[in-house]
């Protein structure tokens, strides 16, 4: 209802909502500090290390860092504290898409992705980290990700040019091969991008999940050149039909996603090598995806 409504209100009302939120944020946020409730980046580093996140581990981490609370010194903080417990052998990974909302509808505003300027706009952890020192992006016009550490290159250097952006050159396909860990915290299984390896990883996978259009899109690279790849991007008409978080339950009996807290809110942590087998085997076996958990 929520992403209704700001499709067809007008943008002052729109705009009003929107400070109306932070308001409300600011304001819980405040009184969290006042009662001492602070995530520090001790904290942080003893919740992954106490459910399972190591020293060399490579970690996708889809977050919303109002929801964990007051954190202490902010997005920077659950940064390094991820980098910290992974050590200098590890690989931090976050989305860096450039569009919140629905591909298709931004697609068709021929936006131009630049791999160096366009802001990530998952998130303020995510735009943060795009930012540092180091970091490497997927050369993708809607789905790039960012990734720091050894395997930032592998993870992040053949996403360019596929029709489709969860293929087995995706970051995302990639993941699974590097038996990654995915942390998601304060967001639901809504933010789930790996769920997407499943509709590239099946031939003739029985729902028409991406929209028939091919879009030419114009990007500029790290040399500042204007180049040209095209892609394709899922149906809006199918991406509401979507039912993510009603596969937790059969991901916390599969044994690949436990569930915790952190601060205010809960942390998911799923083997992304794991999940993805259990949804090729239940896909073929049951019918079981993200648009019908139940099977089929």
């Amino acid at each position: 209802m929520r992403k209704l409504l700001l499709k067809i209100l007008p943008s002052g009302i729109i705009e009003l909502y929107k400070n109306y939120r932070r308001s409300l944020r600011k304001k819980r946020l405040s009184h969290l500090e006042k009662e001492n409730r602070i995530v520090t980046q001790e904290v942080i580093e003893n919740a992954l290390a106490k459910n399972g996140i190591h020293q060399g581990d490579t970690v996708m981490l889809h977050s919303s860092l109002s929801k964990i609370g007051f954190v202490k010194g902010g997005a920077e903080t659950v940064i390094q504290a991820f980098l910290k417990v992974i050590g200098g052998q590890g690989t931090l990974v976050m989305p860096s898409f450039p569009a919140v909302g629905y591909n298709y509808d931004y697609l068709n505003a021929f936006p131009v992705f630049d791999i160096k300027n366009t802001p990530s706009k998952m998130g303020v952890i995510t735009e943060v980290f795009r930012k540092m020192k180091g970091v490497k992006r997927s050369f993708h016009p809607t789905d790039s990700v960012c990734a720091l550490g050894p395997q930032a290159e592998y993870l992040t250097s053949t996403h360019f040019g596929r029709l489709t952006p969860y293929d087995e050159n995706s970051p995302f396909f990639k993941l699974t091969k590097l038996n990654a860990k995915i942390v998601m915290i304060g967001v639901t299984l809504d933010s789930l991008t790996n769920l997407h390896t499943l509709e590239d990883a099946v031939p003739d996978f029985k729902f028409p999940v991406y929209h028939s259009r091919i879009f030419d899109c114009k990007l500029v690279n790290e040399n500042n050149e204007v180049v040209f790849m095209k892609t394709k991007c899922h149906d809006p008409n199918y991406s509401k039909k979507r039912k993510c978080n009603e596969l937790l339950p059969l991901f916390k009996s599969g044994g690949f996603l436990s569930e915790s807290v952190l601060g205010e809110t809960s942390m998911l942590i799923i083997e992304a090598e794991k999940m993805h087998e259990w949804m090729i085997k239940n896909y073929r076996e049951k019918g079981i995806t993200m648009y019908t958990p139940k099977g089929s």
